[in-house]
């Protein structure tokens, strides 16, 4: 069994990389659901009123998927739980967040996500983190098309996705909880080129047969 999620900012392609590797790898993909989220739109519009409201949302929603897609043979899903706190973190410390209410969080997600005897590891055999500039970032928002999300909507979401930017670079070197691996998104656009998708492929591949070998 191989529990594969992808990470990386907002517009990385972790969705459109989630459902190459699903087909690919012939496994199961798991989905974020951002379009059936309440609670997102919410957020937008006032980050300071919603984060934790948001945060615990997302908690339920992807310990529910964790507990599903450890049950499957192979599984992808295309966010890490690790990354909410990423977020909460972020927030908390730039005054857009209570800091008591992150400290509530931050330990109710360790808690949750602790191994217990007699159950299975809820932590991932691997985790895939897309790496993208503000630029390109900027330009798959805008490719997606979510209203909430553009610039044209809010031009303040400026500051907020390169302050995000800045917050992912240590989160990735610092994250231990399993084998990871870093796509360089600016380079292959797998969304889009078939050369860049199957060069994405094989590098995710060669990771996942090291990563068998070192077990």
């Amino acid at each position: 069994m191989t529990v594969i999620v992808l990470s990386g900012p907002i517009g990385a392609g972790k969705s459109s990389l989630t459902s190459i590797l699903a087909e690919h790898l012939g496994s199961q993909a798991f989905y974020e659901g951002v379009d059936n989220n309440p609670v997102l739109p919410l957020y937008y519009q006032d980050m300071k009123r919603y984060t934790f409201l948001l945060n615990i949302y997302l908690l339920n929603h992807r310990l529910a998927q964790i507990n599903q897609a450890i049950k499957e043979k192979n599984s992808v899903s295309d966010r890490s739980i690790y990354e909410d706190a990423l977020f909460f973190q972020m927030n908390a410390e730039n005054g857009v967040a209570d800091p008591t209410e992150f400290q509530i969080y931050d330990s109710l997600l360790k808690n949750m996500m602790e191994d217990t005897p007699g159950n299975p590891s809820k932590k991932p055999d691997l985790l895939i983190y897309i790496h993208v500039s503000l630029d390109t970032m900027l330009e798959r928002i805008e490719r997606r098309g979510r209203s909430f999300e553009q610039l044209s909507t809010d031009p303040s979401l400026k500051d907020y996705y390169a302050r995000l930017l800045r917050y992912y670079e240590p989160w990735y070197q610092n994250y231990d909880a399993s084998p990871k691996l870093e796509i360089d998104g600016d380079k292959f656009d797998f969304i889009v080129d078939e050369a860049a998708k199957r060069e994405v492929i094989r590098q995710i591949d060669h990771k996942l047969r090291v990563s068998d070998n070192l077990e």
